[in-house]
């Protein structure tokens, strides 16, 4: 089994791209973030002609996850117990948003997540992406505990780099989210949980990474920072047999369909 997790950074603007590296790359299972759309805006069709069923959660132009899977999708689950909600205007009633979609596929428990970016250190929105992540924390643990062989991946774009190495000049990015302590802690408090970054012991560092900003070539300057990942429970880490990141996906050009997303996709091999 081949699964994959992608920031698609709007899928009606990529679905040609993506579709594409579906079939090129024999991919069996494709979790997506960001996609930028609402459920009836998704692009189904063209997975569907080849030969992917889709399920999608997205409320509007903001967020959104997706799984397409050629190997069945069982099991739908959309958002995980605790998930926090969340408002920016004190006027609106807080909602959780499209940023978690689980599905069952060829046995696996798929998990697309699209974890809070933070904005800024110290802003509500910073104090919601700590409690985002300590609900999925409190979650996880519990899957685990009730059955501790359930073969679980929690993919996607978490917006954390979880070491110095995952960033191309820690100064940089000193005093910014996705790089402080609390962001850190909570990452590793997953892992702690019991879910291992399985596709790290395949791509060591430094300079390997799964995003770069569009501006000021930073893709060809590799000034980018690893923020895709594959967490998988015990069981499922157990059949990990090779994984990469698969950065000729960030490049645009000749034979190249469509503009690149600002994120590569992170690719897994299941015995």
């Amino acid at each position: 089994m081949r699964l994959a997790t992608w920031n698609v950074n709007s899928i009606r603007a990529r679905v040609e791209r993506v579709v594409d590296w579906l079939q090129r790359a024999d991919v069996d299972v494709l979790a997506m973030q960001e996609t930028k759309c609402s459920d009836e805006q998704f692009p189904t069709m063209p997975f569907a002609g080849a030969g992917y069923e889709v399920v999608h959660c997205g409320f509007n132009q903001w967020n959104g996850v997706a799984i397409a899977s050629r190997v069945g999708v069982d099991d739908v689950r959309v958002g995980f117990d605790g998930q926090p909600s969340w408002s920016d205007k004190p006027d609106a009633e807080a909602v959780a948003e499209a940023r978690a979609l689980g599905a069952v596929c060829a046995g696996v428990r798929v998990w697309s997540l699209y974890v809070p970016n933070g904005r800024t250190v110290g802003s509500p929105h910073y104090r919601y992406k700590l409690e985002w992540l300590a609900a999925l924390r409190n979650t996880a643990t519990q899957w685990l505990a009730e059955d501790p062989s359930a073969q679980i991946a929690l993919t996607g774009d978490w917006n954390i780099a979880p070491t110095d190495e995952d960033v191309w000049d820690v100064e940089f990015y000193r005093g910014s989210t996705h790089v402080t302590e609390p962001e850190r802690a909570a990452f590793r408090a997953i892992v702690d949980a019991g879910y291992a970054d399985v596709v790290r012991p395949f791509t060591p560092g430094p300079g390997v990474f799964t995003y770069w900003d569009y501006t000021q070539l930073r893709f060809p300057r590799n000034q980018g920072m690893r923020i895709d990942f594959v967490l998988g429970s015990p069981t499922l880490a157990d059949r990990v047999t090779h994984a990469e990141i698969v950065r000729d996906e960030r490049k645009s050009g000749k034979n190249r369909i469509g503009s690149p997303s600002d994120h590569a996709p992170v690719l897994v091999e299941l015995a």
